[in-house]
């Protein structure tokens, strides 16, 4: 049973398509540094944090996935960074010493990638077509934050009813 403290999760049907749209946009911030070109980690957090900056008011179904999608790409983009930090080690200095380190790093970073982008991806159709999708640690987190009566932002849509269907469910 839901308790009263949060706000009743919207159902499909009661979402705008620019919602739905607007909520998968937030998980394809991660092919940022591939449109701009860029092998750099940050690009991509730089664009999850520009999109929830601007898209967060929207409504809560737009902030949840916004929020979701910034907060995990954090890891992701720390040990992107720690690779490229590691690599431009070994080609600037020549320091070839932990190799076999090295690569089972490189290995952790590639199946992390690979797991973050099947996630995300499953989690964009997810909010396309109305529903949501909580990600391990940041889903339930983002789903207190965004839903609970207590978030201090006003919406534009906060017309919200219930229906006797509810195909969308809280992460608990």
């Amino acid at each position: 049973m839901i308790s009263q403290e949060f706000v009743e999760l919207p159902q499909p049907d009661q979402l705008s398509s620019r919602e739905k749209e607007d909520g998968m946009g937030a998980y394809l911030m991660m092919f940022a540094a591939f449109a701009v070109g860029l092998p750099l980690p940050v690009v991509n957090l730089i664009a999850a944090l520009i999109y929830y900056s601007i898209n967060r008011k929207k409504g809560r179904f737009v902030h949840f996935h916004c929020l979701q999608s910034f907060l995990s790409q954090i890891p992701t983009t720390l040990l992107n960074w720690g690779l490229l930090f590691w690599a431009l080690q070994i080609y600037l200095f020549d320091n070839y010493g932990e190799t076999t380190l090295f690569f089972a790093y490189i290995v952790l970073v590639i199946v992390a990638n690979l797991i973050y982008i099947i996630f995300s991806v499953i989690a964009a159709v997810k909010a396309w077509k109305g529903n949501f999708y909580y990600f391990l640690f940041f889903g339930p987190y983002a789903y207190k934050r965004v839903y609970s009566r207590s978030n201090p932002l006003q919406y534009d849509n906060e017309d919200n009813k219930a229906t006797p269907f509810n195909l969308n469910k809280p992460p608990y």
